[in-house]
This record gives C-alpha cells, sequence and structure tokens, in this order.
C-alpha cells in the first residue's frame, strides 16, 4: 500500500530530495513550499502522486488547514517531514529579537504546529512517522550560529521527548542530523549587523559560509536514501547523523563533552548535603 508524504519546504534540496524518492517507490506525496510553483515539473511528471501546496510553517492557521484537507482527501498522512529551514548567521550580541524569533517560528514552532496537527490521525491508526530535520548543530554549534543552532537544539529536545511519548502508540520519530550537503541552505543565509569585536570568532564563519555554497561534499539524495532506510528498519534510530562530516562532528563533540565530564566529575558529585 502506498504512503502518504507531508513534506514542507519541497521546492528544493532535501525536501525536493524526500519527494523524488517517495515518487520513486510509488508513494504520494503532498509537497509544499512558500512558492509551490517551483515544484510545476515535478507535479507535470506526475500528476497522481505529487500535489504542490502553499504553506509557510510560521502560519499556524494555515497548517491546520492545510492538514485537515490532506487526511480528508487522503484519508491519513503516514509521513510528515519538517524540512523548512534556513540558516543565519551573527554573534549571540549581534542577533536581534526580531531575527531570533524569525528563526524559531520557523525551526521550532512551525514544527511543533505541523507535529501537534498530524499527531491525531497518526494516533487513531496507530501508525506514523515524523523526520524532523535537525542539523549536526542540532548537537553542537559554532561561533555565529547560536540563534541557527539554538532552534535545532529546541527542536532535538522537544523531538527526544516526543519520540518517547508516541513510541508506544506505533509512531516513529527521527531526527536527522546533515553535516554539510550541497542544499541552498548557505546560499540563502541572513546575517546579523557585524560588531567589530566578534571579527576574529565570528569572522571566519561569515567567510566559510559566503565560500563553502555549492562545494558541500554531501548529496541530499543519498542522504534521503539513508533516512529511508532507517524508517524501514525495525529499529529506526532516535537520531541519524549524515555525511562523514556530521558523523566526524557529532562523535567528536560527545567525547569531548564525556572527556569534560569525567574531569569535573567529582566537583560535580560533591554537591549533596552532609550527612
Amino acid at each position: 500500500m502506498s504512503k502518504v508524504w507531508l513534506v514542507t519546504g519541497a521546492n528544493s534540496g532535501f525536501g525536493r530530495a524526500f519527494t523524488e524518492a517517495a515518487v520513486a517507490v510509488g508513494d504520494v506525496v503532498v509537497a509544499t513550499a512558500r512558492r509551490p510553483e517551483a515544484l510545476a515539473d515535478l507535479v507535470t511528471a506526475h500528476p497522481d502522486q505529487v500535489e504542490a501546496v502553499a504553506l509557510d510553517v510560521t502560519d499556524q492557521a494555515r497548517i491546520d488547514s492545510v492538514v485537515a484537507d490532506v487526511v480528508r482527501r487522503h484519508g491519513r498522512i503516514d509521513v510528515l517531514v519538517n524540512n523548512a529551514g534556513r540558516t543565519h548567521v551573527g554573534a549571540a550580541e549581534e542577533t536581534t529579537d526580531g531575527e531570533l524569533r524569525s528563526l524559531f517560528d520557523l525551526h521550532f514552532f512551525g514544527p511543533a504546529a505541523l507535529v501537534r496537527a498530524v499527531l491525531p490521525h497518526m494516533r487513531e491508526r496507530r501508525s506514523g512517522a515524523v523526520v524532523q530535520m535537525s542539523s549536526m548543530g542540532g548537537q553542537m554549534t559554532f561561533p555565529g550560529f547560536s540563534a541557527y543552532c539554538g532552534t535545532k537544539f529546541a527542536l532535538e529536545g522537544f523531538s527526544d521527548a516526543l519520540a518517547a511519548e508516541v513510541a508506544p502508540l506505533g509512531i516513529k520519530v527521527l531526527i536527522v542530523e546533515p553535516g554539510s550537503f550541497r542544499t541552498n541552505l548557505l546560499g540563502g543565509a541572513t546575517t546579523s549587523d557585524q560588531i567589530a569585536d566578534y571579527a576574529d570568532t565570528v569572522g571566519p564563519t561569515r567567510r566559510a559560509i559566503a565560500a563553502g555554497d555549492g562545494d558541500q561534499p554531501g548529496d541530499p539524495a543519498k542522504g534521503v536514501a539513508a533516512v529511508l532506510a532507517a524508517l524501514a528498519d525495525v529499529n529506526t534510530p532516535l537520531r541519524l547523523p549524515l555525511g562523514g562530516d556530521g558523523v566526524d562532528a557529532v562523535v567528536g563533540h560527545l567525547d569531548a563533552q564525556r572527556t569534560e565530564i569525567a574531569t569535573w566529575e567529582k566537583v560535580a558529585r560533591d554537591t549533596a548535603f552532609d550527612a
């Protein structure tokens, strides 16, 4: 039986790769984007499998309407892929409240609203999967990425608890943590106004973002194939780093955390009231 997918940010990068992969196995994809006309070629090539729908994931009312419409027409949503996103570069002090809130609306509150919208239908069927597109920046960060990684840390914490809550109901949650993949993420980066004192710390990040677009080693199609393999496995992982750089970065970060905890373990443990 074919599955019904709801994919956000489906016009390019991972979103488009998810759409193409699902179509290749005979599934139906409701592919959403702020500019759905960018999906016209896929709709034309697969009119019975791809529907392009306008959706800004920061629009709560529109989220509820889209999900209700998909369920009404297709009877279910088998897989939700929360993929829509962008990156932002700026020191924590440089980042304005508006910039920070805008990013949280896109990467956290929007996906959370979509999860709440689809879960009643998945719970009723005791089946479904939620794919949360995070980043290796969901576990670690770099100078200049406080806002971006802050949103991904929040998404991962939310998703970690979500996974434990819905697993007994037959619903899977998979957090995907890509490294550097050839999408338009870097090309669409926004930046904060610069403060000179952060030139030595955030400056290299700004330059790397500007120079790295188009040279990323990761292939989104291969990344999506790995995600589909993880979803199909009886032991779907909670987290799936993608790309050699993503795996290395996450493992290195976890090793550094373990070393730091071990160094301070005695001090940290010696904090109980005296007997």
